[in-house]
């Protein structure tokens, strides 16, 4: 028995829809995030401080390379791992029977056919790249505009204590108000020691883990091991919370910091998977994912039994016949 054909629908709209209006929104987002990350336009908010402030006077952890998880390593994670994910998933969905449900095949001129999967795979991750961007500049606005100090802050900042007024050590701490040069140090130094609030490591860690664990827990329809799914997403939670860890105890942020990192990335995800991509499922999707076949049909209904007093009523009426003989 022949495969039925798939429906297939002309379009003349998809193709620069997303050339236009996709991938602008997409760059849009990238130059908005270099502007913020590398450039000097929005510049930090400088804020005052208290003289021999412990909360800022850790040591100087070194440069961010000289981290445990520097950030080449974390951002190469955060973008490969989910990426990694979702082309595996649908690899796997593609094999097992789960086409996209039943969305058709978009034809837009006479060569360019847009299959159920390939814009599956696209939606997802488009959607994915999006989030990824926003969560930085979600995370780098916070830093611009708060300003917060890290950890080490005093010690790059090196402050001339009696230049400033500040009492003795075993005095009250006076307050340092914004303005003027009250730090000594290395300008590049104090200006990264104030982005410290929210963790952009973490935001983007728990952003990364938080959508590629949605996804397998939305998307995978596998009817084998109970324990396959919260493993993997155990697996992706972990990394993220290791690396807000290893935040606090290099003393490059506080455990404010990387919480509301957490809850920056995490939040993005959520709202993504939910609005945007409707939970990972296609248009007329029904109980259908990576692993996952036809659906089966809903067992049928018992009749429902009459009421005794039908019952009731049923026995009197015959016995109002005598029985033939």
């Amino acid at each position: 028995m022949a495969a039925p054909r798939r429906e297939v629908k002309r379009s003349g709209s998809i193709v620069p829809c997303f050339l236009f209006v996709e991938l602008g929104i997409l760059g849009g987002t990238a130059a908005l995030a270099y502007q913020l990350e590398f450039t000097d336009a929005f510049p930090v908010h400088d804020g005052g401080f208290f003289c021999r402030d412990p909360a800022y006077g850790r040591p100087y952890p070194g440069p961010p390379a000289a981290s445990r998880a520097p950030p080449a390593l974390v951002y190469a994670l955060v973008t490969a791992v989910p990426v990694l994910t979702i082309v595996v998933g649908e690899l796997l969905g593609r094999l097992g029977g789960a086409r996209g449900g039943r969305d058709p095949t978009i034809l837009w001129g006479e060569c360019c056919y847009l299959g159920a999967p390939l814009r599956r795979l696209l939606r997802f991750l488009g959607v994915f790249s999006f989030g990824l961007l926003a969560t930085a500049i979600f995370a780098n606005a916070g830093q611009v505009v708060t300003g917060a100090p890290a950890p080490h802050f005093l010690a790059v900042c090196r402050p001339n204590y009696s230049a400033l007024g500040c009492a003795p050590p075993a005095a009250p701490p006076r307050f340092v108000p914004p303005g003027g040069t009250p730090c000594a140090g290395d300008p590049p130094l104090v200006a990264a020691a104030r982005r410290a609030f929210p963790c952009k490591e973490a935001a983007l860690g728990a952003y990364a883990g938080a959508y590629a664990g949605l996804y397998v827990t939305l998307a995978w329809r596998g009817g084998g091991s109970r324990l396959a799914k919260p493993a993997a997403v155990l697996g992706f939670a972990a990394p993220p919370f290791l690396l807000g860890a290893l935040r606090v105890a290099e003393h490059r942020n506080h455990w404010g910091d990387v919480l509301a990192g957490f809850l920056t990335g995490t939040a993005i995800a959520a709202f993504l998977v939910t609005c945007v991509v409707g939970n990972f499922q296609s248009t007329g999707e029904s109980g259908q994912g990576v692993g996952g076949g036809v659906p089966r049909a809903p067992p049928e209904l018992p009749h429902p039994q009459p009421p005794l007093e039908e019952i009731s009523v049923t026995q009197a009426r015959r016995a109002d016949f005598p029985a033939v003989t």
